[in-house]
């Protein structure tokens, strides 16, 4: 088993969409292992997002991600960061594929309503920065 990192972003948060990414994360076959809702701070997304801080939309990104409430979780599977990267879809909603969370939720690429882990050694280090060791099951 593998565990892997994921955020529903602000936009699906706002736009009520979380029980139904939820349920397609269930559906999936993902044991979410940690889970909880939070608004992040300026300082959390901006060191959260920092390997993007060279890049010309990290500001843009850290305004997004600090708009409104997230939901963080940690989710478990056979080859999670796969499976997950896959259950999302592409960055871009118009290049997802039919039936990707993104493709059914994502408005835009910047406002892409998922996050995930995109390697072993991400999702290392995601998990912990918002999961202490004893909140997950």
């Amino acid at each position: 088993m593998q565990r892997t990192f994921a955020i529903i972003k602000p936009d699906a948060v706002a736009a009520n969409q979380s029980g139904a990414i939820l349920a397609i994360i269930q559906k999936t076959g993902f044991r979410v292992v940690g889970m909880k809702q939070k608004r992040l701070s300026p300082i959390e997304a901006e060191n959260f997002y920092g390997v993007h801080r060279e890049r010309p939309f990290f500001a843009s990104l850290v305004k997004f991600m600090t708009e409104g409430p997230v939901v963080v979780l940690a989710l478990e599977a056979e080859d999670a960061i796969k499976k997950w990267r896959d259950t999302m879809g592409a960055t871009n909603p118009a290049n997802a594929a039919e039936g990707t969370i993104r493709k059914m939720f994502a408005t835009s690429i910047e406002r892409n309503c998922v996050h995930g882990s995109d390697a072993p050694e991400t999702a290392a280090v995601e998990i912990p920065f918002f999961f202490a060791a004893s909140e997950l099951l």
